[in-house]
């Protein structure tokens, strides 16, 4: 009898074309798909819920799949990271019901960037954060980013190459805070457009070095056009953190 297995995936995006399988280069999915299709001896293709760019890291990342496999939900995740290269591991596995989809049901995402603003750069955050060496107006964006907050049409900051024709998302909160001298960008939404977040952090890092000011962003939010908004920020400064299906009906961990 099939069931539906869930899994919370952490990787470090740096050696990887991104989640979605493809030809030009080796994705995440493709190898968890390789890995589990070997220790299952089924032919697996799991099911997604954040299709991360190239580049881009994950905390927690969730796809499901099907198995008629008889070893335990929670057991999976600890045979399949014996499989995955290190810069790829299962957090966490377990059945759900088969009904549960990870993107066709509600959620709350949560990215994080992050800036090290410092003169020099440091060699050990070079992969994981964006280097500006000029110094960035904290208070600017944190006033810019209240303009963000709420449901709005994000077509200002979605990639021309989108194929979705409801660009309409709402973002319940966006935090910018600094600690010494990595500046962090948090957003939390119901969901992401491609390329939203990093578009919004060019933004934001814009009104930080007195380009725009911090009402600019109300206006490139009304103006629903991508050439309105600030450059796309790097891949290597995102991090997917955190997907909360708390709020799912279809979301129950079975056993």
């Amino acid at each position: 009898m099939s069931k539906r297995i869930f899994l919370k995936i952490a990787y470090d995006g740096t050696n990887y074309c991104g989640w979605q399988i493809q030809i030009n280069g080796i994705t995440v999915e493709e190898l968890i798909n390789k890995a589990l299709s070997d220790l299952l001896k089924e032919d697996i293709a799991v099911i997604g819920a954040s299709r991360t760019d190239s580049g881009v890291h994950a905390l927690a990342n969730v796809a499901v799949f099907d198995t008629e496999s008889r070893i335990p939900g929670e057991k999976i995740s600890f045979a399949l990271n014996q499989r995955l290269p290190e810069d790829i591991r299962v957090q966490e596995s377990f059945e759900v019901l088969d009904t549960f989809h990870p993107r066709y049901c509600n959620s709350r995402k949560t990215y994080e960037y992050k800036i090290l603003n410092r003169r020099i750069p440091m060699p050990t955050q070079r992969l994981y954060s964006h280097f500006v060496y000029v110094p960035l107006d904290v208070e600017k964006m944190q006033e810019a980013a209240k303009y963000i907050v709420g449901e709005h049409d994000f077509k200002s900051f979605c990639s021309n190459r989108t194929q979705v024709e409801n660009t309409v998302r709402t973002i319940y909160s966006l935090d910018v805070h600094v600690e010494n001298d990595m500046i962090y960008i948090r957003i939390t939404g119901n969901g992401f457009l491609y390329n939203m977040v990093r578009i919004i952090a060019g933004t934001l890092i814009k009104v930080g070095l007195g380009v725009y000011p911090p009402e600019q962003v109300a206006k490139i939010i009304e103006a629903k056009d991508r050439n309105a908004a600030g450059p796309k920020a790097p891949a290597k400064g995102l991090t997917l953190i955190d997907i909360d299906y708390s709020q799912c009906d279809n979301f129950v961990k079975i056993g």
